[in-house]
């Protein structure tokens, strides 16, 4: 009888999926859609999740590879961050931020700024990445023009960087094709090379590479003046560019030219932080630098809530108060700042983290790396590259030229069909499939998620030279 109805439910559960399904292409406009599908397309349906596995429309067990969006970070239906959003609710579901604020707010800013680095030490609560990012260069803005600076505006970002979808935030972007039909801030953004050592140009070394980054920095910092240009914004690796990691000693270097030029380094933590790499926050833990502003948002909820934030200095803010315009206003805010839910998920969010998911992360990460590295073996995989509990599998056309061209643009979503056939969801972008899954993920799961993501590799090796689209 349990069976019976089992698999009633199971019925039940797969009809209301269709319908789902059909609602959504006559309803739903998807984020980063292409015009000839927009406002009626349907993408895969997820049902359920359970600590590091998601259920989709049909049934179908499957390991989150990429923690929904690098943000569910201590795996999904923990019932602590449930009750903690229920209870938080019944409380105060709700409060403006104009003229009112919350208690659970100003604790998760006291426990983020003990774990920021130097004297980052103010908390600005927002949504999420963009609108944190966003945040981060309207201070900067707000900053230079209250110390009597109102040419000091310029921002540096660099090639295969992505730091949002508003209009500042995604005028930084730097990735292939998210500028190609949208308009942004211009005459604001000065890009840089992508600093992607497995690009790095034909007989150059690493070190030879890091070089050329940091004189190119220096030169246009010389060429532009630094009188002109407020904030440099950098990911500690460049997550969705396809984890891309700088040459060691890089970003140190970076973050002294821009301490001697007067110019913020802002360091997008939306993504590492949060334990994607085993810390709180990684730019000084893992990468040595002390930034004037961090963002965050993703992991700081493990994505049951929409939170994000920027960390501020103190010395930025004591500037600021030592002024002559202390009638000055920062025209800056959301309705949702500083949301009481939000921060009190946060809060036990970060009690999980400290209370030994952080540590596992650390543990399992060696692991991971290595296990996925072995896919190098692959004749289609031209690297496998990583850090912490984040990796990106990159397919080329050959291992000569890394060309990634020359063969089928939607390799990506190729893997990620016949993986997710076989009980994997990865995150395809373009050539490259990238792996950030829940950090509470076990050896014994990585072993699974790494066996499937070899087959779904070697099936679509067997698809391209069907198709004479690759020899290999």
């Amino acid at each position: 009888m349990r069976e019976i109805r089992r698999n009633a439910l199971t019925a039940t559960a797969i009809a209301a999926s269709e319908d789902a399904v059909e609602t959504a292409r006559r309803h739903l406009v998807q984020p980063w859609p292409f015009a000839g599908s927009v406002g009626a397309e349907a993408r895969a349906l997820i049902g359920e999740g359970d600590g590091i596995y998601i259920t989709d429309g049909d049934g179908k067990r499957l390991i989150d590879g990429p923690a929904g969006m690098w943000c569910v970070n201590v795996g999904h239906r923990r019932k602590e961050l449930a009750e903690v959003m229920y209870d938080q609710a019944m409380a105060l579901s709700y409060n403006t931020p104009w003229y009112t604020m919350n208690a659970p707010s100003a604790e998760l800013a006291e426990r983020i700024a003990g774990h920021a680095p130097g004297d980052l030490s103010h908390v600005f609560f927002t949504t999420g990445g963009s609108s944190a990012v966003e945040t981060a260069l309207r201070f900067m803005q707000f900053y230079n023009n209250v110390r009597g600076r109102p040419e000091k505006k310029l921002i540096l970002s660099r090639g295969g960087a992505y730091h949002g979808s508003t209009y500042l935030s995604a005028s930084l972007n730097g990735r292939p094709r998210d500028r190609d039909w949208m308009d942004g801030a211009d005459e604001l953004i000065v890009k840089l090379s992508s600093p992607n050592p497995f690009r790095r140009p034909a007989g150059m070394s690493v070190g030879d590479f890091a070089d050329f980054l940091v004189d190119e920095f220096a030169e246009t910092v010389a060429r532009i003046g630094a009188g002109r240009i407020g904030a440099f914004v950098g990911e500690p690796v460049q997550a969705s560019g396809g984890v891309v990691i700088a040459p060691d000693g890089y970003l140190r270097r970076i973050r002294e030219i821009c301490r001697q030029n007067d110019i913020l380094y802002v360091s997008d933590e939306v993504v590492t932080a949060f334990g994607r790499l085993g810390h709180v926050f990684a730019s000084d833990d893992v990468f040595g630098i002390e930034p004037d502003m961090i963002t965050f948002a993703k992991g700081v909820t493990s994505g049951y809530f929409p939170l994000g934030g920027v960390v501020i200095s103190a010395r930025l803010m004591e500037e600021l108060r030592r002024s002559n315009h202390p009638d000055a206003m920062f025209g800056h805010g959301l309705t949702y700042t500083s949301h009481p839910v939000g921060c009190a998920v946060a809060l036990r969010n970060l009690d999980l983290l400290e209370g030994g998911v952080l540590e596992h992360a650390r543990q399992v990460a060696p692991y991971f790396q290595a296990k996925l590295k072995t896919l190098e073996e692959l004749p289609l995989v031209g690297e496998v590259r990583g850090a912490g509990l984040m990796a990106c599998v990159e397919c080329v056309a050959d291992r000569e030229s890394n060309d990634p061209l020359l063969i089928d643009k939607d390799v990506g979503k190729r893997i990620d069909a016949h993986c997710h056939e076989l009980g994997l969801l990865v995150r395809p972008l373009i050539n490259m499939c990238v792996m950030s899954p829940p950090l509470v993920i076990s050896t014994e799961q990585i072993d699974d998620m790494v066996a499937i993501l070899r087959e779904g590799i070697s099936r679509t090796m067997e698809d391209l030279r069907r198709e004479g689209v690759w020899r290999g």
